[in-house]
């Protein structure tokens, strides 16, 4: 039976290993610290923006599991935020073990706590992986969705320090991306004034240290608008942060806290005795990052070069997903590149050509347009993503953003590939 090893349980690695099951492989998933998701264990916004036309194109693919799972698991829906409309927010406190069951019950092995830190090739291809106890991984494919962020030095280096943030290198060990130690040179991302990497965009605040009123509203809302006072506004700070669809007036004007389960604040590093100033915050403290007051991961440090299939450059039997893939941002564009790096990965092994999503679709105009930018001077300054900044604005020209499900659906049907992710190739 074809096997293939997917390192990273992200919501990209996550994608990946369920698209190469249903393509009908043998499928193990290592993460290295105890839980799924990643990032997603943090996150909670999907469906708004052009997230929405994605993931219904990815339904309509036939790899809707994920966006399905999110939907049922939905704290708040049809959400209007500013710069953001028909947003859903799900429970980032139960999402993860609803996706773990979801992957065990396609077969795929899950194998939390394995730290990947050896890589063995014959020529251009991988034969196996190790991790740090010498347990070997063979495979016919691979894919990596390690993901950009850490280790802690690179948080020292081009941030402000570790923030023990939901990646918790110091638990578990620093990332290890398959990409460079399969000897592929990788890709930095930059930020505006050409100094590497990006702060991930947001912290957590435990609702319970909120007021009563505020913890009301927002529960009931699902999303609450703060103005600041002048000295805590936060006018030039916000285009360092890696969710660049967030650096707008209203956000630098105005505290925007989201109902995910916690209470998401979407601009972070308040010192913790100026956030406490604020009517309503008076008791408040940060669930994570630990250090939110100070700063956040640093991302976008390894990203591994590739094509519209995300096949890695260099390696015959290395693929790629999430934000390993691009300069992209969030758990629909992870999912999005997941689901194809991981039906590729089959494709691999049975000599099939590499599908790559058309431009017609939104979803393949995104990784085109992302690979083709980051090959300038000022686009591997920016980053991507379906909900706002620079992809947003193409979407919506190029008329491929809609809100409208039987669109969609019509849309991906032209193109022939309706139900591919549930495909058995083998």
């Amino acid at each position: 039976m074809i096997k293939v090893v997917v390192v990273g349980g992200g919501w990209a690695g996550c994608a990946a290993a369920l698209a190469a099951a249903k393509a009908g492989a043998q499928v193990v998933l290592l993460e290295r610290t105890d839980l799924l998701l990643g990032t997603g264990l943090v996150g909670g916004i999907f469906r708004n923006n052009g997230r929405f036309t994605a993931a219904e194109e990815a339904i309509a693919m036939g790899g809707g599991d994920l966006f399905v799972a999110m939907d049922a698991n939905s704290r708040h829906r049809g959400i209007h935020f500013p710069g953001h409309s028909h947003a859903s927010f799900y429970d980032v406190t139960t999402m993860e073990p609803l996706v773990k069951k979801i992957l065990q019950n396609y077969g795929i092995e899950i194998k939390t706590r394995v730290r990947v830190s050896g890589v063995v090739k014959y020529g251009k291809k991988i034969q196996h992986l190790l991790d740090d106890n010498e347990e070997v991984f063979k495979a016919d494919a691979f894919v990596d969705t390690t993901g950009t962020s850490g280790p802690m030095g690179n948080c020292l280096k081009y941030g402000n320090g570790c923030s023990m943030c939901i990646l918790r290198c110091p638990t578990f060990g620093p990332r290890v991306s398959i990409t460079a130690k399969a000897d592929v040179k990788e890709i930095m991302g930059k930020k505006a004034d050409g100094s590497y990497g990006a702060m991930s965009g947001s912290c957590k605040i435990n609702k319970d240290s909120l007021s009563p009123e505020l913890k009301d509203k927002l529960e009931k809302e699902g999303m609450v608008v703060i103005p600041l006072p002048e000295n805590l506004k936060k006018s030039g700070m916000l285009g360092k942060k890696a969710c660049s669809q967030y650096a707008i007036a209203d956000y630098a004007e105005n505290m925007v806290l989201i109902d995910t389960g916690h209470a998401k604040l979407m601009t972070p590093f308040f010192p913790l005795d100026m956030l406490r100033t604020i009517p309503g915050l008076e008791r408040t403290r940060y669930e994570d990052p630990y250090a939110g007051g100070v700063g956040n991961s640093i991302r976008y440090l390894g990203m591994a070069p590739c094509g519209s299939s995300l096949k890695v450059d260099g390696i015959d039997n290395l693929f790629c997903a999430g934000e390993k893939s691009g300069i992209l941002v969030g758990h629909t564009e992870a999912v999005v590149t997941g689901l194809l790096a991981g039906h590729n990965a089959v494709r691999c092994c049975i000599d099939m050509k590499y599908l790559e999503l058309p431009s017609e679709l939104a979803s393949g105009d995104f990784i085109n347009y992302i690979h083709a930018q980051m090959t300038t001077e000022e686009g591997i300054k920016l980053r991507y993503t379906f909900s706002g900044s620079a992809y947003f604005e193409r979407m919506k020209q190029r008329g491929l953003y809609s809100a409208v499900r039987g669109e969609i659906n019509d849309r991906v049907i032209k193109t022939g590939l309706n139900d591919i992710y549930n495909t058995c190739l083998v």
